[in-house]
C-alpha cells in the first residue's frame, strides 16, 4: 500500500550494481542506456552505505534485494520458470537449446546469469547486461493497493520487464496481491493506439503525490498513448480520483519528472527552477474521474492551487545557474523520503545541500548518520527535518539519485 511518496517508509525493493555493470564499453554506454563507464568496486560501496541508511529505517528483512527475490521466486514457482527462460532466449535470439540448459541450472546461478548476462562458471556470455537495472523505481509503481508493472521504452530494458514481471507473478510476497497487479505489458487491455503508438511509461515518470493524486509525466521515456490509457484503466476501475499529466521536454537531462522534482514533506518540494517553478517548457493538465479538467501553465501552479498553496520550494543548485544545471544532472532533485522531512541524497550537490539548510532542513553525511544510529538504535525514529547524504562519486555517473534507486512497495497509510 502506497498512497503517498513522503510517508513513512516500510517495504522497499532495490537492486545492488551488480558484475555485469563492469562489461560496459564507452562504445556501447549510450546503447545500454548507461551515460558512463563506472568503477563497480566503489560504486557497490556507496550503493552498499545507501542500503546501510534504508536499513536503519525500514529494517534489514524490509529491504528486498532483487536477485534475493528472483531466486525465492525461482524456487516458490518452478512451474513459472520454462515461459521467463522462453521469454528471455526469444528476445536474445539465441538457440532454443539454450532454454534447457539453463532451466537445468540451480537456481543461485541461474538468477545471476539472468542479470549480468554472464555464465561465470564456463566463461560465457549469453546476453547483454542491464545495468539500469539499479534504478527498481522504473520497473514497478505501487498505487494505493495495486501495483503497475511498467514497460519501458528502450530494448536494452526489456530483459529488466521480464525479470519483474515473473518475481511479481511468482514469489509469494505477492501471492495475495496477484489481482491488484495492472500490467502495462498486456496487450489485451494495453494494446497500440489506432495509429500504432505503442505503450511506453517508466516508474521515474509516477508519483503518489498524495492519497487521491497520481503524477505521470510525459517524457523522453513515457508516451501520451501510455498516459491515456493508464488513466482510463485507473478511472473505470476506480483505483483513483486524480491523474496529472506533467508534460516536460523530452530530453535526456530531463528523462523522468523525478529528475526534475520530489517531494519532501506536506510543504516543502525540492526542484529544477526553471522548468518546474517558472514553467518553461512544461505545463500541467489535471484529468478527474468525474470528468472535470484543470491545465496549469507550471508545476508550481498545479501544487499551489491543487495540492498545497503553502508549497515551499527548494531550487537546486540554489536556483543559479551554472550550479543548478550541473547539480540537476546529479539528480540534486532525485531524492527518496523514508518518512516526512527525511530524505537521502548525493553528498556531490554542495550547492543544493546549502538551499536544504536554507529552509531549514539539517543536511548530515551518511557515515554520522550511520555512526549514530549505531549508538543509539532509535536514532532514525527520532530525527526530523533531515538530508542525509551518500557518497556519489561513482553512483551519479549512472544518472540517477536514490529516487531513481528504491521501488517502495509499502508506507504507513495517510492519517
Amino acid at each position: 500500500m502506497v498512497n503517498s511518496e513522503i510517508n513513512t517508509l516500510k517495504k522497499v525493493i532495490i537492486h545492488s550494481p551488480d558484475k555485469g555493470i563492469e562489461r560496459i564499453t564507452p562504445k556501447r554506454a549510450e546503447e545500454l542506456l548507461f551515460d558512463d563507464i563506472v568503477y563497480l568496486d566503489k560504486m557497490q560501496e556507496e550503493h552498499q552505505t545507501f542500503k546501510q541508511v534504508l536499513e536503519s529505517f525500514v529494517g534489514k528483512d524490509n529491504v528486498l534485494e532483487v536477485e534475493k527475490l528472483l531466486t525465492e521466486a525461482l524456487d516458490h514457482n518452478p512451474n513459472l520458470k520454462r515461459q521467463l527462460l522462453e521469454l528471455i532466449v526469444t528476445d536474445e535470439e539465441l538457440s532454443t537449446n539454450t532454454i534447457s540448459e539453463l532451466e537445468a541450472l540451480d537456481h543461485d546461478r541461474l538468477t545471476d546469469i539472468l542479470i549480468t548476462g554472464y555464465d561465470n562458471k564456463n566463461d560465457i556470455i549469453l546476453f547483454d547486461p542491464i545495468p539500469n537495472f539499479i534504478f527498481t523505481r522504473d520497473i514497478a509503481v505501487a498505487v494505493k493497493d495495486h501495483i503497475i508493472i511498467t514497460k519501458a521504452s528502450k530494448e536494452a530494458r526489456q530483459r529488466e520487464n521480464f525479470l519483474t514481471r515473473f518475481i511479481f507473478r511468482a514469489h509469494p510476497l505477492f501471492e495475495n496481491q496477484r489481482s491488484k497487479i495492472i500490467n502495462l505489458n498486456d496487450l489485451e487491455i494495453f494494446p497500440k493506439s489506432k495509429k500504432g503508438e505503442k505503450i511506453s511509461i517508466e516508474g521515474g515518470d509516477m508519483m503518489m503525490i498524495e492519497k487521491d493524486f497520481l503524477l505521470i509525466g510525459c517524457s523522453e521515456r513515457t508516451t501520451q498513448h501510455a498516459f491515456n490509457s493508464i488513466r482510463d484503466y485507473l478511472f473505470q476501475n476506480d483505483v483513483i480520483k486524480h491523474v496529472v499529466q506533467i508534460n516536460i521536454p523530452p530530453d535526456r537531462s530531463f528523462m523522468h519528472i523525478d529528475t526534475l522534482f520530489t517531494r519532501l514533506d506536506n510543504d516543502h518540494l525540492v526542484c529544477f527552477k526553471p522548468i518546474i517553478y517558472d514553467g518553461l517548457g512544461s505545463n500541467v493538465h489535471v484529468f478527474n474521474k468525474d470528468g472535470l479538467k484543470a491545465s496549469y501553465d507550471s508545476v508550481k501552479t498545479f501544487f499551489l492551487k491543487e495540492i498545497n498553496p503553502e508549497m515551499n520550494f527548494i531550487f537546486s543548485g540554489m536556483g543559479e545557474t551554472p550550479y543548478q544545471e550541473r547539480e540537476q544532472w546529479t539528480d540534486a532533485c532525485n531524492l527518496v523520503c523514508v518518512k516526512p522531512g527525511v530524505g537521502i541524497t548525493y553528498d556531490r550537490n554542495i550547492m543544493t545541500a546549502k538551499a536544504f539548510e536554507k529552509a531549514g532542513f539539517k543536511v548530515i553525511t551518511a557515515a554520522d548518520f550511520l555512526e549514530k544510529s549505531q549508538a543509539n538504535p532509535n536514532y532514525a525514529n527520532e530525527i526530523n527535518r533531515t538530508i542525509i547524504s551518500i557518497p556519489s562519486g561513482e553512483l551519479s555517473r549512472a544518472r540517477g539519485g536514490s529516487h531513481c534507486m528504491t521501488c517502495p512497495i509499502e508506507r504507513t497509510p495517510l492519517n
